[in-house]
């Protein structure tokens, strides 16, 4: 299983980054998938959460109205759109795999400063 994530980096607050994960190495199609995050200091959080086919979706209540989990079975892939972005967003995300015992991805740096 191999789960690699990219679009992270600096932004200013109030902007908009997104995030992608490739997936290999299992059948993505029949797995649900998540975000998390972890801050400097803090514990690893649920950010959002999404169904294997898309239809079910849940996100924590800090990025609500702000963060869109969303995934293409064609590709593989799982994002997260993230938009208003404000300084206590920042920290490293994961994506996670919810197939078998869990798999995790490298992590990808999200700088939300002035």
């Amino acid at each position: 299983v191999q789960l690699v994530e990219s679009g992270g980096g600096l932004v200013q607050p109030g902007g908009s980054l997104r995030l992608s994960c490739a997936a290999s190495g299992f059948t993505f199609s029949s797995n649900g998938m998540s975000w998390y995050r972890q801050a400097p200091g803090k514990e690893r959080e649920l950010v959002a959460a999404i169904s294997s086919t898309g239809a079910s979706t849940n996100y924590a209540d800090s990025v609500k109205g702000r963060f869109t989990i969303s995934r293409d079975n064609a590709k593989n892939t799982v994002y997260l759109q993230m938009n208003s972005l404000k300084p206590e967003d920042t920290a490293v995300y994961y994506c996670r795999a919810n197939y078998g015992r869990g798999y995790w991805g490298q992590g990808t740096q999200v700088t939300v400063s002035s």
